[in-house]
């Protein structure tokens, strides 16, 4: 995203720091309160609730340039947990300094475009999630990503990078991994995706955008 890297470069070193957190391992907590701002440059991580049975609501995924949140620039307590889905690079920001570089009309503005994609983002996932069929939820995820991907990567012969598992697609569409593995070997058997190796090759995009396009 446009707005975390405009950010970054507004930033001074004494209040903006790098680190580096192994796949798997939690960044931060729901209701957990930080003074700091976060951005991921590098991997991939995800945000989601976890519910009191255990079960896990992936809310989106973060790549590089992404802020965990846009309301994190204004909110001191994040409503979600976000999780590193690969070994990932993330730079923090002191919120009260980020604030006070609102005055500068490119970040205004980058924030304010930020703003709109989250809002635009949720109103597809919750539109997806509540009127669409388990093929057309998981070809709306993989198209939504592949765009994303593409924006951040040369893509050839329609192979994406994709470290996704099963199980995160499945938190990520509402469905259990067994359903996510039928419909995915459907995908396969009729030659419109193969998820393999952490490799997503597209063999019939056209198809995949009729199951997944919500227009």
């Amino acid at each position: 995203m446009g707005g975390a890297d405009d950010l970054a470069r507004e930033a001074g070193e004494s209040w903006q720091h790098h680190r580096i957190v192994a796949a798997g391992k939690q960044i931060v907590a729901r209701n957990q309160e930080t003074p700091d701002v976060f951005v991921l440059c590098g991997g991939w991580g995800f945000r989601f609730l976890q519910l009191a049975d255990g079960r896990r609501q992936i809310l989106g995924f973060l790549l590089p340039g992404d802020l965990f949140s846009v309301a994190s620039v204004f909110e001191e307590r994040f409503h979600f947990s976000v999780k590193a889905l690969t070994t990932v690079q993330i730079s923090t920001m002191r919120r009260s300094e980020v604030q006070l570089r609102l005055k500068s009309p490119p970040v205004v503005m980058a924030l304010a475009k930020a703003c709109s994609q989250e809002a635009e983002s949720s109103d597809r996932i919750i539109a997806t999630l509540g009127r669409c069929s388990a093929e057309e939820r998981i070809a709306f995820l993989l198209l939504h990503l592949m765009k994303r991907i593409a924006a951040h990567n040369v893509i050839r012969d329609q192979r994406y990078p994709f470290p996704l598992r099963q199980q995160h697609i499945a938190d990520a569409v509402g469905l259990t991994s067994v359903h996510v593995s039928r419909v995915l070997g459907t995908f396969r058997d009729r030659g419109i995706v193969e998820l393999s190796n952490g490799v997503l090759r597209v063999g019939n995009l056209p198809d995949l955008k009729h199951l997944g396009s919500l227009n």
